[in-house]
Order: C-alpha cells, then structure tokens, then sequence
C-alpha cells in the first residue's frame, strides 16, 4: 500500500525559506542504503519499505518532499575523487533540489581546520583546505558561503589560538584574503560552479558597520564585473538583531547591492527561533516589493538533528495568538521494557506520561513503541556490550526525520497563520503607538529616499530591543552583546511543565560523537 506524501515543496508559498542543516550522521542512512542493506530492512518500521522516504530530497519517493536544504563543508568529506555513499545524499542529489553549502568557517574558529589562517601567512595546510573547500562548494552547492573567519574567534582564546587570528582586523584582513581566492578560482556560475554569498560578520553594530565597509565591494558587479559574490549571509551579530538586519537591507538597496538577477539571495545562519519565520516572511516581501522581485531569505539550524542526539523529541508546536510560539520538545521514551511493545509511538508515549499529547508526523505515524526501544534487557549493542539505552543508532536516524517533519510544518504554519491574522507577541509593539512589525518595515521600505527610511528605523530602537534575537538575547543584550556561538540554537518551550523561558541550550558534542561513531563503524565494515 503506497503511503500518501505530504508535500511540503508544495506548501512552501512565498515564504521565507528554512534550510534543515543535514547532518552527516542522518546523510549517512540514506546514502549507504543505495549501495548496501546498510541497515537490515527486517529494521524498518512497517509502512518503511525503502531508506528514500526519509530522504526529503527526493521528490518521488520521500515521505515528505522538501527541496531545500543546507550541509556543511566543514563535516563533509571533502575529496571528490573518491566514491563516498555516507554523502550521496548530497552529492547525487535529485536535479531541481536546493543546497545551500556552508564553508566550514566554524571548524577554523574551533581549531578542527588546524593552520594559521592570517591573510598571506603561506600556510600550506590551510591553502589546501581553501583549495578543497571551494572545489567542493562549486560541485556540490547551488550557492556557497566564502570562507570567513566568525568575529567571535578574538573573544575566545582558546579558538585565537587554534586559528591565529587574534584581532578584528586580523579576521577581516583573512576573510578578505580568501574572498580574493575565491574570486580568482571560482568555476563561474554559467560553467556550472555556485554562486556564492558574501558573509557579513561583527558581534556588535559598531564592528559589523565596518566589517560591511570592508567586504561589500566584493558583491559590486561595477568593481568586479565577472567574478564578483551573488548574495548575502548574515553572521554574527547580523544574524540575531533585527534593528541592524533592517539597517543592512537599506544600506545594501541604496549601495545598489540588491540587484535583482545579480544578488537574490540572503541566508541567516543558525536562526531557529519560530517568531523569526515570520519576521524573515515579513522583510522578504517587502524586499520583494520594493527593491528586488527575486529576492528570497533563508535560514538554517541543526535543532532537529541536535534535538534528537540530546534525547529531545518535538512532541507539538503551538500558535496561540499574542502570545509565544513555540515548538515543543522534551526527553523521549527509552525503556528496554517497550523492546516488545507493540502499540503505536503515539499511543505510548501519551498514555505512559512520556508525552502531554503527541502530534504525529508522517515519520512517528508509523512507528510502534519497539521500533525505536529496539534494545530488551541482555541485549548487545554494535559495540558487543549491554548499554543502558534501548536505542540503537537507527533509532535516532528515525526520530531525527520525525524532528525535522515537525520543525518544517512548524515554519510553514507560523506563516499560514500569520498571514490568517494571527500574530505572535513578540511582533506587535504596545504602548505609544501600537503598531505591528510588517506595518513599520513596509515604512521602512516604502520610504522616498535613505535618509527617511533610516530614521523610520531609529524612531523604533525601543521596538527592536523588545524582539528577541535568535540566540535568545532582547533589549541592550540585543544591541551590544557578542553572539553566543557556545549556545548553538535556540529552540521554544522545551520542557513539558510550560515553563515562559523559551530557551535551551543543546549540546552539539553528543551529536559530533554520532556522527564520529558511525564514521568508525563505517570504516570497520
């Protein structure tokens, strides 16, 4: 019996786009089962007949299609040359789909891409990742992040040192560096290569104002006619302060650094909370409708993924109008006494407490309380030995695509209701003038000139300091702080007990030793 597909592509509108942030652990599962029984089909849940319907990618086949979608270069294997089934996801991936690749700036700050990254330091070590890293963004990616080197490094010595960039200037001075590489190398967009979106980094409005100073020409197609960037990706302090994201847009539309045709694209990296979908929805339409028809945002978070390596599965997502939504998510069922349990996933884990209520995606629809407690009591792991967990490795597979269902539907519904006239509460102002935020950045927008529209923008400081960024921060916080790059994602009201703090902190080390694990198994077999 055929299972029905819920279409997400279909259900995209005008929105802005989110960009699940594959990762390779999940990647993994669904391309090795191309090329071998990678995970024993007697594994599978019944109504899972073929590892392509967890693969949103695939518009025939997947459960729910989706055909946007980011992945890192930073966690990918980089050499081309050699067959690697864990990537296939990505690299043989159906033609009319969407990857936004990500340039692995993060592995320099954490000092996982060792070498000294300074502009013109001869590093022979990170000239070859420089190398590698834009052959393979040019293969595998639609559009591609350049290189940059995150603000956030001269705060953290620990990554200072790994990376040897120690001031600001210094990592303006190595990410101008590697833009000027990859101008010079790039493939070229009309013989098949990315195109590429200019990072614009600081952790405050003074040291993001000059960081754009310094790299904006590298978007000018006066300055550089043929090889010049084709988009934006917010960074930094750009990427969690809607004060200065409305700030960047004006610059950028009266730089003439929003052509349409020559700059139709701006990515938020690592945004997660569920309000921004909306504002995002927002400043995208009127980017649209005043400046730049196609013009699209994007926005990316591994949450799903990092969620479900912490134990944390979403159970429901909520809209309630003027207030705060959220998606919902907490500690999941992990008994070796359901090894045999065979009611439902959603029967289960509401009838034993687990659970306040479940909503089910088309992935938990059709699990059974054992097909996720694989493990009963004497049971071996992969490992040869009796864990704690009743989980197995695909168990986790499973109920990331559950996770990632339940944050795509999440997205898309804040928009549907948005546009039905409901409004969450951080989207309107109270007070001297109540006023909701798609009125004032339609002012912003329509303004007869620069100088209008960026007072428009000033008059509501107040305002913007009262919308909670995406790392979770609202009032001076907002304005000044450095982003808190520890703090990976943001997510709503994780805790059954409806607790108002709508932040946790998920660790994404218990997702790199999965994904670590199962490259050592991969290497084993």
């Amino acid at each position: 019996m055929s299972v029905e597909q819920d279409n997400l592509t279909a259900k995209q509108n005008d929105y802005a786009v989110f960009l699940p942030a594959i990762s390779g652990f999940y990647a993994t599962f669904v391309g090795k089962q191309r090329n071998e029984p990678y995970v024993d089909p007697a594994r599978f849940p019944a109504g899972l007949k073929d590892m392509e319907q967890m693969n949103w990618l695939n518009s025939q086949k997947a459960l729910f299609p989706y055909r946007w979608s980011l992945y890192s270069g930073g966690h990918a294997n980089l050499d081309l040359n050699k067959q690697d089934w864990s990537e296939d996801m990505v690299r043989n991936r159906e033609p009319g789909t969407f990857i936004l690749g990500d340039s692995g700036g993060f592995q320099i700050a954490k000092g996982l891409w060792e070498g000294d990254w300074k502009a013109n330091s001869g590093c022979p070590r990170a000239q070859k990742k420089r190398e590698q890293i834009l052959n393979w963004l040019d293969t595998v990616s639609d559009y591609g992040m350049i290189l940059d080197i995150p603000t956030w490094v001269i705060h953290d010595k620990k990554a200072s040192d790994a990376c040897g960039i120690k001031t600001l200037q210094q990592a303006v001075d190595a990410t101008k560096y590697n833009n000027e590489y990859f101008m010079a190398n790039r493939k070229g967009k009309n013989n098949g290569g990315a195109r590429y979106l200019n990072v614009l980094q600081g952790d405050n409005h003074t040291s993001a104002e000059a960081w754009y100073q310094e790299m904006k020409d590298f978007c000018d197609p006066a300055k550089y006619p043929d090889t010049h960037f084709d988009g934006w990706a917010m960074g930094g302090q750009n990427m969690c302060d809607v004060h200065l994201v409305l700030k960047r847009l004006v610059a950028l539309r009266y730089d003439n650094l929003l052509q349409s045709g020559v700059h139709d694209w701006m990515h938020f990296l690592g945004t997660s909370k569920l309000e921004w979908a909306v504002l995002l929805t927002v400043i995208q339409r009127a980017v649209r409708k005043y400046v730049n028809p196609t013009f699209t945002i994007s926005f990316d978070c591994a949450s799903p993924f990092l969620a479900t390596a912490n134990g944390q599965v979403y159970f429901e997502n909520t809209f309630p109008h003027d207030e705060k939504w959220s998606y919902r998510m907490a500690p999941s069922a992990d008994d070796k006494k359901y090894a045999t349990d065979t009611r439902k996933w959603s029967t289960g884990v509401v009838a034993d407490g687990i659970y306040p209520r479940w909503q089910d995606s088309p992935v938990s629809d059709m699990l059974t309380m054992k097909d996720i407690c694989i493990y009963k009591p004497g049971d071996l792991n992969k490992n040869g030995k009796e864990g704690k967990t009743s989980w197995d490795s695909f168990s986790y597979a499973l109920l990331m695509g559950h996770n990632v269902w339940m944050h795509l539907t999440a997205v898309q519904e804040a928009n549907r209701r948005f546009d039905a006239g409901e409004h969450p509460a951080m989207m309107q102002r109270d007070g001297g003038d109540y006023a909701y935020f798609e009125d004032i950045v339609e002012r912003i927008f329509a303004a007869p000139d620069r100088a209008t529209a960026e007072d428009i923008i000033e008059q509501y400081d107040s305002y913007w300091m009262q919308i909670v960024g995406t790392r979770g921060f609202k009032g001076k916080k907002a304005k000044n702080a450095r982003t808190q790059f520890n703090a990976l994602f943001d997510i709503g009201q994780p805790q059954v007990d409806n607790s108002s703090d709508d932040s946790v902190e998920l660790d994404s080390t218990t997702l790199d030793q999965l994904e670590q694990d199962i490259h050592n198994e991969s290497c084993r077999a």
